[in-house]
């Protein structure tokens, strides 16, 4: 009775196993979407980048604090030299020693400090669209290619579904051809050659389904692995939209759009970035102040008495006026300025591919849309015509070829619109993210 009750649970613990396996295998679109985002380099170089800016960020605002530094120094004097203490000249080896602390602060240089802190703090914003763009990109292309993963599971069907019949025809020709009541020669070979054309037809939609595949695993930047699964998604997950207007959407992603609110901000930065080099070219103020004291061995003081009573102070207000430094100041503010040029075209050309990326996903989804209204009506009507044909066929009143073109004109239409109906739902999922609106 142990052993039967051990041989059970190692059972158990097997299929356990096996079923744990098998789950594993199976992708959802929400796993690959947090696999994607968690791998992908792109997006890991976008958070590096925006650590970066944040570091940058804080060190401009650090560079309002005063500077604080300190000394120490040891001098060895031998032969004759001046005593330090009485400040009249000896002729014996002694030490001396220095010690001091200094800090300065600037009060005025143009705003040039200020201006940085501005350009720093836009330009922190920026990474972070940036970081939240990359992160949308991927979302974007997992969502597409899952969508295209599921379109070939369909197609694939469909090719099967359309194999399976010519092969249950070519059965029956078969058969017919045994008996000697086949009514022309070249039913059979035209059977065989349908069956063969779906043949291929499964092997190419086969081929389709792993390049797809493929690219999901890619973009997940996890290895391939031919026995996955794809979880299929409700019909309700699929709903986008077909009534919205270009002109609206692309409204509405200069709101939201994180590349281009990215864009925006990097321009705002180069903007506070020329008025940093404005500042450099205004005078310098600077207050400062320092704390020292010294010993030396020439003196009969104790080290320490030397050190307490030898303390002196200083304080400074200076004022650094910029008059000519190789032109270095006045080229930088030059190139600052190409910088902002530059980034206003940036910024106008992602405004300008923008608005052509979202007119040409809207006018796809809409001719994706209009083709599967029409498609549905063909392989209604295509549907039909092939049961009449195939009532015909078996019944010996219609050619083998007429068969044929009826059987491919259902079999062409049932394959367009599937493609139609995924088309739809990837350019609306587009169009989904540039409205800010993408979610699964």
């Amino acid at each position: 009775m142990t052993q039967y009750i051990k041989y059970l649970l190692l059972l158990l613990v097997i299929a356990g196993n096996k079923a744990h396996a098998q789950q594993t295998n199976v992708y959802t679109l929400q796993q690959c979407l947090a696999t994607a985002i968690n791998n992908n380099l792109n997006v890991k170089q976008a958070g590096t980048t925006l650590m970066t800016d944040s570091i940058n960020l804080k060190q401009s605002r650090e560079n309002l604090l005063p500077s604080i530094s300190g000394s120490a120094a040891r001098y060895l004097n031998q032969g004759r030299g001046v005593n330090p203490i009485t400040n009249t000249y000896i002729s014996q080896s002694f030490t001396n020693d220095n010690y001091g602390i200094n800090a300065g602060v600037t009060l005025f240089n143009g705003l040039a400090l200020q201006n940085n802190i501005k350009a720093a703090s836009l330009a922190f914003q920026s990474g972070k669209m940036d970081f939240q763009s990359a992160k949308d990109q991927v979302t974007l292309n997992v969502i597409t290619n899952y969508l295209s993963i599921l379109d070939a599971q369909e197609s694939l069907a469909q090719a099967k579904s359309a194999l399976a019949v010519s092969k249950e025809t070519l059965d029956r020709l078969e058969i017919l051809e045994k008996q000697g009541n086949n009514k022309l020669a070249s039913d059979i070979y035209d059977a065989r050659g349908v069956f063969a054309n779906n043949q291929v037809a499964v092997v190419s939609q086969q081929n389709a389904l792993n390049s797809a595949i493929v690219s999901i695993f890619q973009i997940m930047s996890v290895r391939y692995n031919p026995a996955t699964q794809f979880q299929p998604l409700n019909a309700d997950e699929l709903v986008g939209q077909n009534n919205a207007d270009p002109e609206q959407i692309y409204q509405t992603a200069l709101q939201q759009l994180p590349a281009v609110k990215s864009a925006m901000l990097k321009r705002q930065s180069a903007e506070k970035n020329v008025n940093v080099y404005k500042g450099y070219l205004y005078p310098t103020l600077s207050l400062g102040g320092g704390l020292a004291t010294n010993y030396s061995s020439a003196s009969q003081t104790s080290y320490s008495d030397q050190f307490r009573n030898n303390y002196s102070t200083s304080e400074s207000l200076s004022l650094s006026i910029p008059i000519f430094a190789n032109h270095t100041r006045k080229n930088n503010l030059a190139l600052a300025k190409i910088s902002l040029l530059n980034a206003s075209y940036v910024e106008e050309n992602v405004k300008v591919q923008l608005k052509q990326n979202i007119e040409q996903a809207y006018y796809n989804m809409q001719s994706a849309y209009n083709r599967y209204q029409a498609l549905k009506t063909a392989v209604d009507a295509y549907g039909e015509s092939f049961r009449i044909s195939k009532i015909r066929f078996e019944a010996g009143v219609l050619t083998s070829v007429d068969f044929i073109i009826s059987k491919n004109n259902l079999d062409a239409a049932n394959l367009g619109l599937i493609s139609a109906r995924y088309d739809y739902f990837i350019y609306s999922k587009v169009l989904d993210y540039y409205e800010g609106k993408l979610s699964f």
